[in-house]
């Protein structure tokens, strides 16, 4: 699409973005990271810069205020706000523009706030050095938190940031943005550490204030379903370089390039939900309750639940609803002070070290952060090697062969076993992940968060993998997720898990199927679907079961 507009408020012209390589056996020198890009943005208008991780999202965003971070410097090109260059306008150019004309909200709002100031100080710092009294400021964030629709609007300002919800504080970082006036916001990835409940209360405030101020934005995310609900155009982005820049619409319903047309199908993986046997159950939770040492408060509460060989039960809910914590309870890192736990027709003692090697050996785990999962210092080879040793007493030639078979069945290949985990992509290292529970051969993998860091495409690929695997080595799943896309995709059975309990229960299509309790509703109806206006019909069909 045309990239000018003779109005525009922010016009990037051939933006090209480097950082600088140190290597220790060679000379310094610039690797290009963001590539040609061009586009402009009027008064009043949205952009939705979309992509995977690296895609250079966030970097463009930041140029917008003349900013690179972590030895990223703009290292050519042109950043035109308000008819100005502001990357050739030097220092005292950048510090009237950054937080007046533009302001950032980042993905992180606990990190964004200073923990020893009240909100309501940090929220109108920038409206103070623009020019308004301290009332004028304080009576204009007052009014932003109820645009924004925050609890109690007149006092919640007087809170420490830590006294607040995150998707509170998401929104009270949304205000601050707004409350200086300025003519663009950059949001990158605002609602992706949140909740979907919380996510959807946000993204419906965020999109409320743009309206309301009339205020132009950059809405950086990797989530395309999120993205087309704010947006009026969309940049696709990949490797640095726009892979398709069109109307929301064109993009979603009609996209050009292959790669937009992966992301607008990423939720498209279809599981027939396998029915029960009959058989044997595989893992029978029963009446579990627990609470963690030297605190009084249940966080599990009677939890019942049966898990049948080669099947998928997934635990799903928000933060805090005890999915985590079951799955402690079930690895035994968590003792239960009630209920009992067998698991391949025998009872499992509840402390791990009372379990025998087989106990460990049929029951893995795989963790959400692939990162802290791993000895950065090992190499694959050794990580996916261990569990070979210490269950199998498997050694040389034996060993290798094992391994270079797993990471064939993880689709990465032998070329890989000498990579060390920075040397891998996120994907790849949840991979590795999946291997080395693998290699202990065994009948149930805890599966937690295992798709929930990862950019759509990359998760897309894992719970394929992951239905590859057990159609051929018939491995359960436990797999724990608050993403009820997730959910359909991979799920025979579900438990919905509500502050410690479940509050419902059956196999997928029983559970996913009306009548609805209230919590499984609104966790259903907050799913964001690739569709324009899902959010409007969501936030008023919700609106319309609310009483009064």
């Amino acid at each position: 699409m045309d990239n000018k507009t003779p109005d525009a408020l922010l016009d990037v012209r051939h933006l090209q973005i480097s950082v600088t390589i140190h290597p220790t056996d060679g000379k310094s020198h610039d690797v290009v990271i963001v590539d040609d890009i061009s586009f402009s943005l009027p008064k009043g208008r949205v952009l939705g810069l979309i992509g995977e991780s690296g895609a250079g999202k966030s970097t463009i965003g930041l140029s917008a205020l003349g900013y690179g971070r972590g030895g990223v410097h703009i290292s050519g090109g042109e950043v035109i706000l308000n008819g100005r260059d502001i990357l050739n306008g030097g220092k005292s150019l950048l510090r009237n523009v950054r937080g007046l004309e533009v302001c950032y909200v980042s993905q992180s709002a606990a990190a964004g706030f200073n923990p020893a100031h009240r909100l309501i100080d940090q929220v109108i710092e920038a409206s103070l050095r623009k020019g308004y009294s301290n009332s004028q400021a304080r009576e204009r964030a007052i009014g932003l938190f109820k645009t924004l629709s925050l609890p109690d609007p007149e006092n919640i300002g007087s809170r420490y940031p830590h006294q607040v919800s995150g998707g509170q504080l998401q929104r009270v970082m949304t205000a601050m943005a707004l409350c200086s006036e300025p003519d663009l916001i950059v949001f990158d990835e605002p609602t992706t550490a949140l909740d979907v409940t919380t996510q959807i209360d946000v993204l419906a405030a965020i999109k409320h204030a743009i309206a309301q101020t009339g205020v132009a934005a950059l809405y950086i995310s990797h989530d395309l379903a999120v993205v087309a609900q704010v947006s009026d155009e969309i940049m696709v982005l990949r490797g640095g370089k726009m892979v398709e820049h069109a109307d929301t619409r064109s993009i979603i319903e009609t996209p050009q390039q292959e790669y937009t047309r992966a992301l607008v199908s990423v939720r498209s993986i279809d599981h027939e939900e396998k029915s029960p046997d009959g058989g044997q159950p595989l893992l029978q939770v029963k009446d579990i309750t627990a609470r963690y040492p030297s605190t009084d408060v249940d966080v599990l509460r009677n939890v019942s639940i049966e898990l049948l060989p080669g099947q998928t039960l997934a635990v799903v809910g928000e933060s805090g609803s005890g999915k985590s914590t079951l799955a402690r309870v079930l690895t035994g890192l968590l003792e239960p002070s009630a209920g009992s736990i067998k698991f391949d027709n025998r009872t499992l003692p509840s402390a791990m070290g009372q379990r025998s090697r087989d106990d460990l050996r049929e029951l893995q785990m795989i963790y959400q952060m692939a990162d802290v999962a791993m000895n950065p210092r090992h190499t694959v080879r050794t990580i996916i090697g261990r569990p070979l040793t210490f269950y199998f007493n498997l050694r040389g030639d034996e060993k290798r062969r094992r391994i270079d078979e797993l990471l064939d069945e993880i689709e990465m290949g032998s070329g890989f076993a000498d990579r060390y985990p920075a040397e891998l992509s996120g994907g790849q290292k949840q991979r590795v992940c999946i291997a080395r529970a693998l290699a202990a051969k065994p009948k149930l993998i805890i599966c937690d968060e295992v798709t929930s860091a990862l950019d759509p495409l990359v998760a897309d690929g894992i719970l394929k993998l992951l239905l590859d695997l057990q159609s051929v080595e018939q491995v359960a799943y436990l797999f724990i997720t608050h993403d009820l896309a997730t959910v359909r995709a991979i799920a025979d059975s579900i438990a919905v898990m509500h502050r410690g309990k479940v509050v419902r229960y059956g196999g997928k299509s029983e559970v996913l199927s009306p009548p609805f309790d209230d919590y499984t509703k609104l966790l259903l109806s907050s799913v964001p679907e690739m569709q324009l206006g899902w959010l409007d019909k969501a936030m008023t069909e919700r609106s319309a079961r609310q009483p009064g």
